[in-house]
């Protein structure tokens, strides 16, 4: 597959099977191997889905509270306040609660633990991303899709100023739409 989709045009691909076809694949095990047949080969089909444009981050993150720690806490803190809500990025903030920075699990592994560091004195700022990319509440979903596609990763604050209102993953959103949503091929 090749190529990449334009998300801004309210349109959004979902996979599945075509119609008609099958593939036969052949499971090894302890007794030999067996043949399966499923649907497909599989093809992106083109389906009109409006919400993926027209929805305003504000509203999408309006009902959690984001989840923040100042810079000075430690990476262990953060660890495991990710582990305990299930998120995988906490937004961490400076001087008057504004956005400082984002620490992510993948922070954690490149920057902590490959790094040899000690998680119970490592203070945030130290392994935190700086000045990630943000967008106000104001923005639709298909910006943040795009700037998270664009820039390769997954967490993107959304922000009043400097100041953090909540965050939105590609999982989040594709979660909250409801079907998978392709944004490259």
């Amino acid at each position: 597959m090749a190529g990449t989709l334009d998300i801004s045009d309210a349109r959004s691909l979902i996979v599945g099977p075509q119609a008609g076809s099958t593939v036969k694949t052949v499971r090894f095990g302890p007794n030999g191997g067996t043949i399966a047949t499923r649907p497909g080969p599989w093809q992106l089909r083109p389906t009109f889905f409006a919400d993926i444009s027209n929805r305003n981050l504000g509203d999408i993150v309006r009902l959690r509270r984001p989840v923040t720690l100042p810079d000075t806490a430690t990476v262990q803190l953060a660890c495991c306040m990710m582990r305990d809500r299930r998120i995988g990025a906490i937004m961490v903030t400076g001087a008057e609660g504004r956005l400082a920075g984002l620490f992510t699990g993948r922070d954690a592994v490149c920057r902590v633990v490959a790094e040899g560091l000690d998680p119970e004195t490592t203070r945030l700022c130290a392994v935190m991303t700086l000045e990630p990319d943000s967008l106000p509440p104001e923005k639709r979903a298909a910006d943040a899709l795009r700037m998270m596609h664009e820039g390769g990763y997954r967490h993107l604050p959304v922000v009043e100023g400097w100041h953090p209102i909540g965050i939105v993953s590609r999982g989040d959103l594709i979660a909250h739409f409801g079907r998978p949503v392709a944004v490259s091929g």
